[in-house]
């Protein structure tokens, strides 16, 4: 009898369990940046018009813009590959993939926002949710789509070896010699 994923069911699970022990790590260190209170001396007041503060950020010059704007999209970049990897499915829609990923870093992103109305120190900024939510998808289309189709060419290369070579535990196939008719 043949073991169906032997190998690449253990690979799935390891890749699973990797990816929910780093997301779980991820999401406490994201939490901890955005939801520690700040001591300052003045908050700026909070920002709920769409694509202002990308603008501010842009008017302050090139080296300045290109920080801030790094920083929103890298702050939940990540996720955008700890999500599937966490899911641990091989075979997915690209689109939905990206789509749910999408939706769960806006979601995220939206709950951090909304925490941080009742943390002294931190704003309520509406283009974090875009740009987080941005840098969740760079990060999924940089990343998954080539990742996923490494992984399923490896599964596919050891189901195909695991077909090939004989499983000792079932020994050789009997043979049976022709029979003559004597005359």
């Amino acid at each position: 009898m043949q073991r169906h994923g032997s190998d690449g069911g253990s690979a799935v699970t390891r890749v699973r369990v990797a990816g929910g022990v780093l997301l779980v790590a991820y999401l406490a260190l994201v939490a901890w940046i955005t939801l520690r209170p700040l001591d300052v001396p003045w908050v700026s007041a909070a920002n709920l018009r769409p694509f202002a503060g990308i603008r501010a950020d842009l008017a302050l010059g090139p080296e300045t813009a290109i920080r801030r704007l790094a920083a929103g999209l890298g702050l939940l970049a990540p996720l955008g590959v700890l999500l599937p990897m966490a899911g641990g499915r091989l075979t997915v829609s690209p689109l939905g993939s990206l789509l749910r990923t999408m939706t769960a870093g806006a979601l995220l992103s939206l709950g951090i926002e909304l925490l941080q109305t009742g943390v002294p120190g931190q704003v309520v900024d509406i283009d974090s949710i875009t740009l987080n939510t941005f840098g969740v998808a760079l990060a999924h289309l940089a990343i998954v789509p080539a990742a996923r189709a490494g992984l399923r060419r490896r599964a596919e290369t050891r189901q195909h070896a695991a077909v090939l070579r004989e499983d000792p535990a079932q020994g050789r196939t009997p043979t049976i010699p022709r029979v003559g008719i004597a005359p």
